[in-house]
């Protein structure tokens, strides 16, 4: 019987161009690794404009990448009839105001309970496929402990969309979060590499070489005694990019236990971040969507105790 393949289309715009095509599609596609990507270039599963190319092909402006993967057998993601605090949502795709304590995708191992077995029930298997059969529409993704603001796509066209929108930074992505220590700056830009931990590969950390660029722009909202609510701006999106940059200036995260103090005097899950504001140019009509997920309670509760 013959492998089943999907197919799947990307169009290279003018930021991307010059890239290694393997690079291009690992950010692209970030439940793919690179040497898979490479192993579908030399097996002949990825083409560009019609032809098979080598995985140091430098991409131009308007190549018709497709791309054919062959469908994984995994175990079944059973939908689940999940309360979603729902922020916006059309045919297209889905804004949801994730809580506290919810896995975004299911892994090896924990199949249940997450937003995608929620995302199931609710748009009725209706969700993109570009990123695998465990992350179905899901295009990026947030902590388990951070709150706030996830786009999921309905449709392979829709992700292929906002996933371009993601990798050229024109998503507008803004972070509200309390840090411990006072802030001196008001405002300010920090810019770095960020690559595993080189002690403890389950951690992120700054690193001087090896890593990916990453850049945060923070700002001061509300200064505290012992503490600083700030509004943190993404302009790159790599993986816990908040909690490392905000804990390498002196000022982690107030609950993180991994880039933070250890003991706080509050009883808090995790840190205290929330994805705030999510403004995104719409897939099928270019309109200008942005959402606004209101603060959680215990974020709220924890700002007055601060006062």
């Amino acid at each position: 019987m013959p492998e089943v393949l999907k197919e799947f289309q990307f169009i290279v715009s003018e930021e991307s161009e010059e890239e290694r095509i393997d690079k291009y599609l690992n950010e692209l596609m970030d439940s793919v690794s690179r040497s898979y990507i490479q192993k579908l270039l030399s097996d002949g599963n990825i083409t560009v404009n019609g032809r098979n190319v080598k995985s140091n092909y430098k991409v131009r402006q308007e190549d018709d990448i497709r791309i054919f993967l062959p469908t994984a057998i995994t175990p079944d993601i059973v939908p689940e009839n999940i309360p979603l605090s729902i922020l916006y949502e059309d045919d297209d795709v889905i804004v949801v105001n994730k809580p506290k304590n919810m896995v975004v995708h299911p892994a090896p191992g924990h199949y249940n309970g997450t937003l995608v077995n929620a995302l199931l029930y609710h748009c009725a298997g209706n969700l993109s496929g570009i990123n695998g059969v465990l992350r179905p529409g899901i295009v990026h993704r947030i902590d388990k402990n951070t709150t706030g603001s996830v786009i999921a796509c309905k449709n392979d066209f829709a992700h292929a969309s906002i996933a371009q929108q993601l990798k050229e930074h024109s998503i507008v992505r803004k972070y509200h979060a309390i840090v411990c220590g006072n802030l001196k700056e008001e405002e300010g830009t920090i810019h770095t590499l960020i690559g595993r931990h080189p002690g403890d590969r389950k951690k992120m950390a700054v690193v001087k070489s090896g890593g990916k660029d990453a850049i945060t722009h923070y700002r001061v909202l509300q200064h505290f005694e012992k503490y600083t609510y700030v509004e943190c701006v993404l302009e790159t999106g790599r993986t816990h990019q908040i909690r490392v940059h905000m804990a390498s200036i002196g000022y982690p995260l107030l609950g993180d236990e991994v880039y933070g103090a250890v003991k706080v005097p509050f009883h808090l899950e995790g840190q205290c971040l929330h994805a705030k504001i999510l403004g995104f140019c719409h897939p099928s009509t270019n309109r200008y969507i942005e959402t606004d997920a209101p603060l959680p309670e215990y974020f709220e509760k924890l700002l007055h105790i601060l006062k």
